[in-house]
This record gives structure tokens, sequence and C-alpha cells, in this order.
């Protein structure tokens, strides 16, 4: 009987055994699942084992490169005709720069299209020196000299009464215009800028010969622009949808929009070819303070947006080795690399075909930041993945 009951108290004591470990196992299990699904929702892992991928940037650090983030979503866009252009001065906002006298050209140094000059600068002289016929100042000054030694002689004679009021007037007169003649230099005169502007044209070469009056050059006063777009003709029947237009400078990286600069297309001669094969078409925009008249451009010709599609901006996109990327902010401190295709652009904005989705953010801003974050290994302090 006693081995009886040793025996069931350790049947017992082994079934209770074998429950409790059954039930610790489906305890762990459960705890393994939350675990993962909480990694899989917060991305809060450790980096080298659930996601080797991520790229880590702490948010101070993004705040401090600027680096910005937009969600992508559907909106209107349409294709756009990427053709060559040119930036110049509107009629009405350029003006002569004119010399003064007759002589020989002679600009300062550094006097070249583009440079930017204020109302009153100088930007050379004109001198006629050593020409026969003789410096026009020179003869100029004579005549003031001359006309100012005989009021000299004949004002105290006057007072005296021994030379009559009438050839007092008239020395007087013959001094007025003289002195009015006189421009107070024996060298020439002064090329200045009548207004503020950039030098669009040099109109003459260095040591040229000017006659007074004469222009030497154009000023852009650069407040209004004109932006010529240079359509090839086989896109001559979709010339009458285009409505606005995005370029870039040839000096720089920024897109700009005629919207953000209040431009509105001008008129296009579409049955002219002024440069054979080409089309021009014009916008007028106001200049923000940073386009340059005078350079090229590449221009982006856009009709109306009517179709709708998952739209990136262009400043998103990286290349490397021939295949474009984006990175995709997956967390506050995780960021991810994206392979992405892409479709129609307008220049400020590409259509995005496949490799990210709607509603993730994809950083617009600071890329090149991300993309030093991405070759290195560095944890922000404070981040683990272990949350």
């Amino acid at each position: 009987m006693k081995y009886t009951s040793i025996f069931l108290l350790i049947s017992l004591l082994a079934m209770s055994s074998c429950n409790h470990d059954n039930h610790s196992g489906h305890s762990h299990h459960s705890a393994e699942e939350e675990v993962s699904e909480h990694e899989t929702h917060d991305h809060s892992h450790d980096e080298n084992k659930s996601n080797p991928d991520e790229i880590v940037l702490s948010p101070e650090a993004a705040e401090k490169y600027g680096v910005k983030v937009q969600t992508i979503c559907r909106q209107p866009f349409s294709d756009a005709i990427k053709v060559s252009g040119s930036i110049t001065g509107t009629p009405d906002d350029v003006t002569a720069i004119v010399a003064k006298s007759s002589g020989i050209v002679s600009f300062n140094n550094g006097i070249s299209p583009g440079m930017k000059l204020r109302s009153g600068a100088t930007i050379g002289a004109v001198t006629s020196k050593g020409f026969a016929g003789g410096d026009a100042d020179e003869v100029a000054s004579v005549q003031y000299q001359s006309a100012k030694k005989e009021l000299d002689r004949i004002t105290p004679l006057y007072k005296e009464g021994i030379v009559s009021a009438k050839d007092y007037n008239a020395a007087l007169a013959a001094y007025e215009q003289a002195r009015a003649a006189y421009s107070g230099r024996t060298s020439g005169s002064s090329i200045v800028s009548p207004a503020n502007g950039v030098i669009t044209e040099l109109l003459v070469n260095q040591g040229a010969y000017v006659n007074a009056g004469e222009p030497v050059a154009t000023l852009s006063r650069n407040s209004h622009l004109l932006l010529k777009a240079d359509v090839p003709q086989k896109y001559h029947s979709r010339l009458s949808k285009v409505t606005t237009a995005n370029f870039r400078p040839s000096y720089s990286d920024e897109i700009y929009s005629m919207a953000e600069l209040n431009g509105k297309r001008t008129s296009s001669a579409e049955n002219i070819a002024v440069q054979p094969g080409y089309i021009p078409v014009y916008f007028a925009f106001d200049n923000n303070g940073t386009i340059v008249p005078g350079s090229s451009a590449e221009v982006y010709l856009q009709s109306a947006a009517t179709d709708s599609a998952l739209v990136i901006p262009s400043s998103a996109l990286t290349e490397q080795q021939g295949k474009l990327f984006a990175y995709v902010k997956i967390d506050d401190h995780g960021y991810e690399k994206r392979n992405v295709t892409v479709g129609i652009s307008n220049g400020k904005e590409v259509e995005l075909l496949s490799g990210i989705k709607e509603g993730e953010n994809v950083v617009t801003e600071g890329v090149i930041f991300v993309k030093l974050a991405e070759t290195s290994n560095v944890v922000p302090e404070g981040h683990s993945h272990n949350h």
C-alpha cells in the first residue's frame, strides 16, 4: 500500500510538471510573436538581425542638416516637352549705356556680360586725345577759360559804368554757355550705368571708336525677364495646349516654375520658324534676384494637368550605377533606400511607377546627408533598436 501511494504521488507530480512545461512553452511562443509584431510595426529591432539595410539618423541630426520628407500621394500630372531655351530681358526692361563723348572706348577690368551694376557705377571711359580735330572737351575747356577771362575783365568796367549793360550781358551769356559745354575733363568722359541692373551685352570692343550718344552696352534692370523656348517643329500640334513651363538655367541645378515667378505665356510664332526647324515660344516672368539674363536654359513645356499619378520631386532622386534610388523614412531614426522606376517628368517632379507606395514619406531635402549616413554604422546615442 505504501509503495502504491508513492507511485501515485510521483505520477501526479510528473503530470503537473508536464503541464507546467507545456504552459511555459506556450507563453514563450506568444511573447516571441508579440515582439516580432512590435518589431515589424514599429521597426524597433536589432538592426543586425531584422533589417540590416536600415539607415540610422537621429531626429536631431536630421533637423540639423535640413533633412525633410514629403508624403507621396496621387495628384494631377501631365507630360512635358523638354527643349532648350534662353533667358533675356523684356524689351521694356532693357536700357542702353551710351558714350557721352566721341573717342576711344576703354572698359574697366572685369567688365563683361552678367555683371551686376548699381546706378551711377563707372564701367569705363571714352577719350579722344591725340585725334585730328582735337579733344572736344579740350576745345570746350579753352572756350570756357577764354569766356571766363573776358567776363572777369569786363565786370569791374561795367560796375564803373565804362562798359554798357549790353556788352556785360553778352559776356555773361558767353561764359554761361561755355561753362555748360565744358565737362570739366580733358581726357574724354566716363561710361556710367544709368540704372541698377545686369550687363547683358557689350556692343563695342575694347579700343573701338564711338561717337557721342552711341550705345556701348545694354543693361537689363533685371526685374522682368523673358524665357524663349526653341521648340522643334515636330511638336507643333501640341503647342496650343502648352500653358506654363519649368526651366533650369545653365549655371544652376535649381528648377524654377512660372507659377512661382508670377510668369505666363505671352506669345509664340507657331507659323514662323525664326530658327530653321524650330518654333519660338515665349514666357514673361518676374525675376526673384537669382536669375541671370543672357543665360541658356533647359525648358519643360507643360499643358494643363489632367491625369492622376503618384508624383515624386526630382530632388528626392539619386542615381547610383545607372539606377535611381530614393530614401523612405520608416521611423523617427530609420530610413530605407529604395530602388525606384519613374515615368514622365516636368522638370520639378517625375511620375513614380514603382518602388514607393502612396502614403510613404520620402526624403526630398537633405538627401546627401541621408546618403552619407548610409555609409556609416554609427548608431546615434539613445537609439538601440531594442525599445
